[in-house]
């Protein structure tokens, strides 16, 4: 894994900017500790850090090819799980090659294909290719936006990065807020609208998009969506077919010329992913598997049950690293890191995140990175097999917003009265949900409940999902930890996307379908486990320590989010310790120290950034 960066004007000469590239550049050194290169020209200027995965020696980027007197460049950040394949077809079609790395063999299918080649890649990854002689840059990113990419064009200059903290080291661009940008915060948040970057005039791309830019401009395109299709297989080659594509997934997911482990929490997609790693390393001879789970001091001493977070991991866990004969190491962490690295999980994101959640992620995986290079996640399985309490709970399903966050008479109350009045956030919610909506296709054969269901499903698959991958690759590779996600497979997805709703939640159960596939991989005990979210701090010392943080800010009318905020209710929710919010404000897992937590956040983004607002 690796980030990059760059800037293309058609009309004026960029070859002595590199300057400029270099301070890009600089700022994802995190993201690729171990190597940076350039590549600058008359009208291109890439800049790249490498995260050194699979051939150290050939793997090395900015990477050149030359096709029949024509000269290619790429940048590129991923992995491609399929580069075998392409590499066999490549070789006989006449190509040769230095190396064995995927940048090759992507720089090479582009020569090739041309963007025609995105129908082929199965992978996670996010690129920029110069053609020389067509004088054309060609942006991508993966089916699921798994891998970042931001742009904005400014002056005749497209200025992409793998991160937005890199696009504002470069002069051209002015860093703003509108009124976009506080319904993407307040109403959204920490989700956002496909495609926006929340600052204003920054643009992400979205996922299974290219972006062309030439002399006639920017043309933009969506190579890939789900299609909507009868589904024709009987019950048992469902789930033949699904078992493949799994296993098939994570099989192509563990090659790797360093360290690689998997994120064991003793749930269901975890010890899925941790199951068929484990065999397959034993078919192969290979030591045991390294697995990591998290946990917090004390956690044990305070957890409560609830709807949302039904039982706790240590007992699941030491059932599957017995089984697995897996080589386990506990992570565990304390209170006050949590609090204290809600500013760094910030910064790794760019924007306001999912609070202690975020954090968490970025201590787990800062405490993996010095066992491990690589880790597998079972991220993305709830989403696509149906695992979410807003699958089934009738309040969420009846909301007519997004489920995971039906609290929008609160969210609007957070704001300022005056600018309240000024921003409508159920507005800009119900236009984005609509709109969202609208993509979804239901076919005249599905019966009423796998309708309803396509369109949670879509709605969770390119909101709430995104949300997650976000965190996923930010809190990672701030640690220059590569994340893979094998249940994010874009054929599986597919698969799964036209089985009915009578099959995907078999016998009337979350993950029906997947629990009934690995009955006999797994110890029954896992396979029954109720769904269980990442784990959150139960701690009370949290609450206090977000909720002295909160109370500083708004007494304080020179904090940059002073203004934005309704200090009365505010209070309000700091007098009861946030218990207005003990359902979950978004997700599973944020109730009110989060809630408390996130507008510290927000705070600190104003801070760090310092955007004008300009509503």
């Amino acid at each position: 894994m690796c980030g990059f960066v760059g800037f293309s004007n058609l009309k004026e000469n960029i070859s002595n900017d590199i300057h400029i590239l270099k301070n890009m550049n600089n700022c994802l050194q995190k993201r690729g500790p171990d190597e940076e290169g350039f590549y600058v020209h008359e009208h291109i200027g890439f800049g790249h850090r490498r995260l050194i995965i699979i051939d150290a020696e050939n793997g090395k980027q900015p990477m050149k090819a030359s096709y029949f007197n024509n000269n290619y460049t790429i940048v590129y950040n991923g992995q491609l799980y399929n580069a075998k394949e392409l590499r066999q077809e490549l070789i006989e079609k006449g190509f040769d090659f230095t190396g064995y790395c995927d940048t090759e063999v992507l720089l090479k299918s582009f020569i090739c294909y041309g963007t025609e080649v995105l129908h082929k890649l199965n992978g996670i990854f996010s690129f920029a290719i110069w053609n020389e002689e067509k004088q054309e840059l060609c942006l991508v990113r993966d089916h699921f936006g798994i891998k970042p990419l931001y742009y904005t064009i400014v002056d005749n200059t497209l200025i992409f990065a793998s991160e937005v903290k890199a696009l504002f080291k470069h002069p051209k661009i002015k860093i703003s807020l509108d009124s976009s940008s506080i319904c993407e915060l307040f109403g959204l948040g920490p989700a956002h609208t496909p495609g926006n970057g929340i600052f204003k005039n920054i643009k992400e791309l979205k996922p299974a998009h290219f972006l062309l830019f030439n002399k006639y401009g920017i043309h933009l395109e969506q190579y890939w969506k789900l299609e909507s299709t009868p589904h024709t297989d009987d019950f048992n080659t469902t789930c033949e077919t699904v078992q493949y594509l799994l296993e098939d997934s994570i099989k192509r997911q563990l090659v790797s010329d360093v360290p690689l482990c998997s994120m064991l929490s003793g749930g269901l997609d975890s010890s899925i992913i941790t199951a068929y790693a484990s065999n397959y390393y034993s078919s192969k001879g290979l030591q045991p598997l390294e697995t990591y789970s998290v946990d917090y001091i004390d956690n044990d001493k305070n957890f409560v049950k609830s709807d949302f977070q039904p039982n706790s991991d240590n007992y699941y866990i030491d059932i599957m690293k017995n089984e697995f004969n897996t080589n386990h190491h506990q992570i565990v962490i304390d209170t006050p890191e949590l609090a204290e690295y809600l500013e760094a999980s910030m910064i790794a994101r760019d924007y306001p995140g999912m609070a202690d959640i975020d954090s968490s992620m970025l201590l787990f995986c800062k405490n993996i990175r010095k066992g491990a290079t690589v880790a597998l996640s079972g991220e993305c399985s709830d989403e696509i097999f149906a695992g979410y309490p807003w699958f089934f709970r009738e309040d969420a399903l009846n909301s007519n917003t997004f489920p995971w966050s039906i609290a929008l008479s609160e969210r609007q109350r957070l704001l300022n009265p005056e600018i309240s009045k000024q921003v409508n956030l159920k507005d800009y919610i119900d236009y984005q949900y609509k709109e969202s909506l609208s993509h979804v296709v239901i076919l005249d054969s599905d019966s009423t409940d796998t309708a309803e269901k396509r369109k949670i499903s879509y709605l969770t698959m390119n909101w709430f999902m995104q949300t997650l991958l976000d965190r996923s690759d930010r809190m990672s590779m701030y640690n220059g930890l590569e994340l893979r996600v094998p249940f994010c497979d874009y054929r599986l997805v597919q698969y799964l996307w036209n089985i009915p709703w009578e099959i995907k939640a078999l016998n009337g159960r979350e993950k029906g379908l997947l629990r009934y596939i690995v009955k006999e991989l797994l110890p029954q005990e896992i396979v029954e486990r109720k769904k269980s979210p990442y784990p959150k701090t139960h701690n009370p010392t949290y609450l206090k320590v977000v909720k002295y943080k909160l109370n500083k800010i708004i007494e304080n009318p020179n904090a940059p989010i002073y203004d934005l905020l309704n200090k009365n209710y505010i209070k309000e929710i700091l007098e009861t310790e946030g218990t207005a919010f003990s359902r979950p404000w978004f997700g599973q897992l944020m109730t009110g120290p989060q809630l408390m937590a996130y507008i510290c956040q927000v705070n600190m983004w104003l801070e760090k950034y310092q955007p004008q607002i300009e509503l």
